[in-house]
């Protein structure tokens, strides 16, 4: 008896390794413009890099004691987990306002916000100069458990393992682990509720960051509000990319969702507009309260004076007019291009607080390497690779009815 039972474990065991291996066979065309483009660029990042790790991060970047923070930091960490805000919004909208409205997309949106993550993570570790010495600011080490790095590091790691949780059941499902499923589909509520508590705290924690930088980031990016800046801006740089890779995904993976779903995208991204065009008019009203607070008026006719007026108006000011003109009318095509508009602004926002306005009076400004972007451009796409194929294999975009009664929603 023993022996059957241990010979059917172990041929169950080898079902399952055969179905995941089988699963990494190619699905759909193999020579797209996507891939024939980004496959020479990942291997090309590859190459810098081992570069990397087998020369030191002076090799392939412009790094240097008076700018230790570059591309890697202020693009791949904290612009990326921007974008990522859209998993803690949506997670909250749907499981703790019970807005059902919106719940086709929470898979996805988690999905995304995981792998941001992930991959940020992965990026972050090539910015160090001594990659094994990560876990210091994890365990208190040099910095002590009262710094904001400390912080970071564990609401980073932590939000990561809620964030694997609340994507887990479609995991289980693909594995068709029924008694995991519904485990795993019982912790999913708790995870939303402790991952929404440690997102609000991470976006606002990485903005406070920039708090011990005073004199080294331009005076009309930089008041004690960073951190509130930060996290407002997360929700709608969150939902702004929600509205752009849900409009590409349902053109992509289009046979994957259902009639239904197809027919609820439109609501799905009106609501979303109406609380982009909110949350931006709040950001907008914040930057200019801490403007006119700081009396920055004479910095105003100079040319990072003239940067700042394009950024708070032309992708500030304009996307929420956009939104809101767009959501009165119904305009789906002008809601999309206020997403990227929006996109743009965080893109720029972050940017001009970690690299561009950072160290600005300096005499040799830092600017990227090729390899530096070439890199950046590397854990782009290969993010994008990993999450094509977990769409095309995994129930993300669609729910199988025999699951349904496992679910929380």
């Amino acid at each position: 008896m023993n022996k059957d039972l241990t010979d059917s474990i172990a041929a169950e065991r080898l079902s399952v390794w055969k179905f995941i291996l089988s699963e990494f066979k190619p699905k759909g065309k193999i020579l797209t413009p996507f891939n024939v483009i980004s496959v020479p660029i990942i291997l090309v990042g590859i190459i810098l890099i081992v570069i990397r790790f087998w020369k030191g991060i002076g090799a392939v970047t412009n790094l240097s004691q008076e700018i230790p923070w570059g591309l890697w930091i202020g693009f791949d960490v904290v612009t990326g987990v921007a974008f990522a805000g859209g998993a803690y919004v949506l997670t909250f909208m749907v499981y703790i306002l019970n807005m059902r409205k919106y719940h086709s997309i929470v898979r996805v949106t988690v999905l995304n916000g995981f792998l941001a993550y992930l991959f940020y993570a992965g990026a972050l570790l090539l910015d160090l100069g001594k990659p094994w010495n990560v876990i210091n600011p994890v365990i208190g080490n040099n910095f002590g458990v009262s710094s904001v790095l400390f912080l970071v590091a564990w609401h980073f790691l932590l939000y990561m393992i809620a964030q694997l949780i609340e994507f887990s059941p479609a995991i289980a499902e693909w594995l068709g682990a029924r008694r995991a499923h519904k485990i795993l589909s019982g912790m999913t509520l708790a995870a939303v509720i402790f991952g929404i508590t440690l997102s609000i705290l991470h976006q606002s924690g990485l903005g406070a960051l920039y708090l011990m930088a005073k004199e080294k980031i331009h005076p009309l990016w930089y008041s004690e509000f960073i951190p509130v800046l930060f996290f407002v801006s997360s929700i709608f740089a969150g939902l702004g990319m929600v509205i752009f890779e849900g409009s590409i995904s349902h053109k992509v993976f289009f046979k994957q969702i259902s009639d239904e779903h197809h027919k609820e995208q439109r609501g799905i991204i009106h609501g979303l507009a109406k609380i982009c065009t909110a949350t931006l008019f709040v950001y907008f009203f914040l930057q200019l309260i801490v403007f006119i607070h700081g009396k920055r008026w004479d910095l105003i006719n100079t040319p990072m004076g003239y940067w700042y007026l394009v950024e708070m108006l032309g992708f500030v000011l304009l996307p929420m007019l956009l939104f809101f003109y767009s959501y009165r009318t119904n305009n789906i095509l002008m809601i999309r291009l206020a997403s990227i508009l929006t996109m743009l602004g965080v893109i720029i926002n972050r940017l001009n607080v970690t690299i561009i306005g950072f160290r600005w009076d300096i005499a040799v400004h830092y600017v990227p390497s090729w390899m530096e972007i070439v890199v950046t451009l590397t854990v782009l796409l290969t993010e994008i690779w990993i999450f094509r194929w977990v769409i095309r294999r995994m129930p993300v975009l669609w729910e199988s009815t025999i699951w349904k009664k496992d679910n929380p929603v």
